[in-house]
């Protein structure tokens, strides 16, 4: 896990970097530069303003009002830097890569690269906005906040995680079929170009979850596919407030100990099977040397646990566990099987000729993939009165609307410039399309 790859300082020089500080007044020498470069090469000054001035505009207010809202912060609530996240990088990595091989694919279907390109926008924007909106609903109580600024901080904050892949499916195909029926395009032989790309996406968003510490799997023994998470994780915080971690099993509806761990942290306190527990909560942090530069999250708090009503037990940060209990690596999982569907299809669309075939098989495949994870994962609770997570409902919907997709793909009746006997053999170029 490493949820922060860099955190750029808050200040350098005693000039903060976001706001009003060095990056903003780059952009204003950029600018000045740019109008001073237009006005020797003979340019008009009155039309490049007019033209550029906007996202100059723009560019300068960002980084005067929105990036300094979103600095971390210390535990006296001072900005203390920006932090670049290893899931946002890979989100970017995984957004590069797909649309790279989609492009080549989309070359080796006769389709003009330069429509993936003009696409890709559509697909990113409508996708993270419906990964984002998924995550919302399937999340909602997590985005109870003290302020309307703190809200929205947190609502936008998808470079840290909280995006569901199914989520974004659904956002980017709305999107992507949009500007496909915007531009006359085939569908089904761009998405036989595309869907695969998608699960190389998946493979390298899933190393941003893992490095992210979310979307992890259950608990189980120590094995080759266990990992255990440091403290300050989401899973280490979980199992911390269950008592797990304290070596005692807790009845949630009945706040009743049912059983202790001999010699652990739980034992120590005299903590024993059949008390009460009425909570456990997170202290707040110790003063310690060199807290002021450090991000609110890096502080690790202590834990307090009340029990029979008057007896309250705490543990400082320096004496709970360095590591949670291992528990199965679901990104792991997630990001090495859709590697193998993505190399499976690309594979399968060497021999596989029928327009649309490889998209609902690709659909269909990563819905029963979908379906099987989620029994490892245990981060979703069961929906509509059942034991099936929302993400599983949506893997039976989609994996069915597959199959009968792929039936209906079989079953048609091709048109004549792409029927089987004029299809051009694999590797041959196919009449061009373009946007």
């Amino acid at each position: 896990m490493r949820r922060t790859l860099l955190l750029i300082p808050h200040e350098i020089a005693g000039l903060p970097v976001f706001g009003f500080g060095w990056i903003l007044g780059a952009i204003i020498v950029a600018a000045i530069a740019r109008v001073v470069f237009a006005k020797k090469t003979g340019q008009n000054v009155g039309q490049l303003v007019a033209n550029e001035g906007i996202m100059w505009a723009i560019a300068a207010a960002a980084v005067a009002f929105v990036l300094p809202a979103v600095e971390l912060t210390n535990v006296m609530d001072e900005p203390v830097g920006m932090a670049i996240r290893g899931y946002g990088v890979m989100l970017l990595t995984a957004v590069v890569a797909a649309v790279g091989l989609a492009a080549v694919r989309a070359k080796n279907r006769g389709i003009d690269p330069e429509v993936i390109y003009s696409l890709a926008p559509w697909v990113f924007v409508g996708g993270i906005a419906g990964a984002r909106i998924f995550y919302l609903i399937q999340y909602h109580d997590r985005f109870i906040w003290d302020s309307p600024v703190a809200y929205l901080k947190n609502l936008f904050a998808f470079t840290e995680g909280g995006l569901v892949v199914y989520g974004s499916f659904i956002g980017g195909f709305l999107a992507g079929s949009l500007f496909i029926a915007r531009n006359k395009l085939p569908l089904l032989r761009l998405g036989d170009a595309i869907v695969p790309c998608m699960f190389l996406g998946v493979c390298l968003g899933r190393i941003g979850c893992f490095m992210n510490g979310c979307c992890y799997g259950g608990r189980c023994e120590p094995n080759w596919n266990s990992v255990r998470f440091p403290a300050g994780s989401a899973v280490y915080n979980e199992q911390l407030i269950s008592g797990e971690l304290l070596g005692m099993k807790v009845n949630q509806k009945k706040h009743l100990v049912t059983s202790v761990d001999p010699s652990s942290l739980a034992d120590q306190k005299g903590i024993s099977k059949g008390d009460e527990l009425s909570e456990i909560t997170f202290a707040p942090a110790p003063t310690i040397e060199g807290m002021a530069d450090l991000p609110r999250e890096d502080v690790l708090p202590g834990v307090i646990a009340r029990v029979n009503l008057t007896d309250e037990h705490y543990w400082p940060p320096a004496e709970l566990p360095d590591r949670a209990l291992p528990v199965q690596a679901a990104q792991l999982i997630s990001s090495g099987s859709s590697l193998v569907l993505c190399g499976l299809l690309c594979g399968l669309s060497l021999w596989i000729r029928r327009e649309g075939a490889i998209m609902m098989i690709g659909l269909g495949s990563y819905a029963g993939l979908r379906f099987v994870l989620e029994m490892v994962r245990v981060d979703e609770a069961g929906q509509f009165g059942t034991a099936l997570s929302i993400s599983q409902w949506v893997s039976v919907f989609v994996g069915s609307a597959a199959i009968i997709g792929l039936i209906w793909v079989i079953r048609r009746e091709l048109p004549a410039s792409v029927s089987s006997e004029n299809r051009p053999a694999s590797g041959e170029p196919h009449d061009e399309v373009s946007a």
